[in-house]
């Protein structure tokens, strides 16, 4: 067996199920029903008799799916009842009904609050199992905190910053929280991000209350012993101390091939998700403007590539503009005894050069492979004549998948990588001359109206 350390392991759970909910979510050529848009609901008397799957901003579920239930989007919540297995990723995955099978799901906010027949396998910055809720199976988690109140019949395997246990486990508990000191239960920034779902307020490390019960081990990595009130657990409890690994000894170390392998794996993984979260931000947010983008790759090909060329070499003009600029004005406003506006001159002469360095960079990295995969989805459904291509999701999806997969193959990767960014860029530049054309022709048509 490959000991990948903790840190791999929950990593590479992570990568899993977001692997698996993007390959499950992509359509099969039959036996699934498929449905898309801003909002979608299956209402109470309604009862699907295949696997459905779902790309949607808002998702409810009051019916039933009597196979598989596939989505992914914003806020996704479970009413009713899902015969097969629950796949499903999102900002906020709720399950207030009833999964036959398993529940696979990845996002922001994940709470339990209805019964799971079979396993639980999560990743995400929360993980809530409610007083009510019972997992017929085991749960694994990787993530910032989980709070586990409800019943569960297997073993529970987590790792994460903070876990509390106040429920019941049948089976085993397997927890690591690493370095985790005491202190706030939510990391410092989470207060002033807007517009994200609310979740429980979890002590950092492990925390046991009274009242829980663990049938069998308590198995648990921290910097210090947590306080396990007495009868809790059932079993032993093994307390294993937090031993952080020297990064010069990690790097003396030669990793093996199955290690390697694991590494990579993980690094396209990670990528992967990477490009999902992003592709479905501004499928969300701005999905006409992607679609336009597309749309001038398509339309316009040679001209995009030309223009990315273009695009490259005007951005490299114009940051060499800018730190010359700040130089030079720095040092005469500097001549003349202004130092104090001179230091600020400069200051905000690298602030606007760094911001533009940033823009650019997000803009070549991630928009451009958005765009290229939206394309390439939408022309493989063309060629199957599928009503998929017209879906806000599974083009993208689906082009995703298949630029990951495309350019984790060596020096064919990276020539498709650059390919990728000189179309991609070039269908940004021919989409921003075109609107810039159309700002000036407006007030010219005005002024021909106003002579007739």
């Amino acid at each position: 067996m490959i000991d990948l350390g903790a840190r791999a392991r929950w990593l590479l759970v992570l990568g899993g199920v977001v692997l698996a909910a993007v390959l499950f979510a992509v359509p099969a050529a039959h036996a699934f029903e498929g449905r898309g848009g801003d909002v979608v609901v299956i209402d109470a008397d309604e009862v699907i008799e295949d696997d459905l799957y779902v790309g949607a901003g808002e998702f409810r579920l009051d019916g039933t799916v009597a196979g598989d239930l596939v989505v992914f989007g914003g806020t996704l919540t479970i009413n009713g009842t899902v015969e097969g297995d629950l796949i499903a990723a999102g900002q906020s995955v709720i399950v207030n009904g009833t999964v036959e099978d398993d529940a696979r799901v990845a996002g922001y906010a994940l709470t339990v609050e209805g019964d799971v027949a079979d396993d639980v396998i999560a990743a995400g910055f929360s993980l809530e199992g409610t007083e009510p809720s019972s997992i017929g199976g085991d749960v694994i988690y990787a993530g910032y905190q989980a709070l586990l109140a409800g019943g569960i019949g297997g073993d529970v395997e987590v790792g994460g910053g903070a876990v509390e246990i106040a429920g019941t486990i049948e089976g085993d508990a397997d927890v690591d929280v690493g370095g985790t000191e005491r202190g706030e239960s939510l990391p410092p920034f989470y207060n002033f991000i807007p517009n994200l779902p609310t979740v429980p307020s979890v002590p950092a490390s492990l925390t046991v209350r009274e009242g829980a019960e663990i049938g069998g081990d308590l198995s648990y990595t921290a910097n210090f012993e947590a306080d396990v009130p007495s009868g809790t657990v059932a079993g032993e409890i093994d307390f294993n101390r937090y031993v952080p690994e020297e990064p010069e000894e990690e790097e003396r170390r030669q990793p093996s091939p199955a290690l390697m392998v694991a590494r990579w794996s993980f690094r396209q993984l990670r990528r992967l998700a990477t490009f999902l979260l992003i592709g479905v931000l501004m499928m969300w947010v701005v999905p006409e403007w992607t679609r336009k983008l597309a749309k001038n790759l398509e339309d316009k090909p040679l001209p995009s590539l030309g223009w990315g060329v273009v695009a490259i070499a005007v951005f490299g003009a114009l940051m060499v503009m800018l730190v010359i600029a700040t130089v030079l004005l720095t040092i005469v406003f500097g001549a003349v005894t202004l130092g104090g506006l001179a230091g600020r001159l400069a200051v905000l002469g690298g602030i606007v050069t760094s911001s533009a360095g940033f823009s650019f960079s997000l803009l070549w990295r991630y928009v451009t492979t958005i765009v290229i995969s939206l394309f390439l989805g939408q022309m493989i459904f063309r060629a199957l004549n599928s009503p998929a291509e017209q879906n806000r999701w599974w083009p993208m999806v689906l082009g995703v998948v298949i630029f990951v997969i495309v350019t984790a193959v060596p020096v064919l990767g990276w020539l498709i990588k650059l390919a990728a960014v000189l179309f991609g860029l070039g269908a940004f530049w021919i989409w921003l001359l075109d609107t810039l054309g159309g700002q000036r022709a407006v007030p010219a048509a005005s002024e021909g109206d106003s002579s007739e």
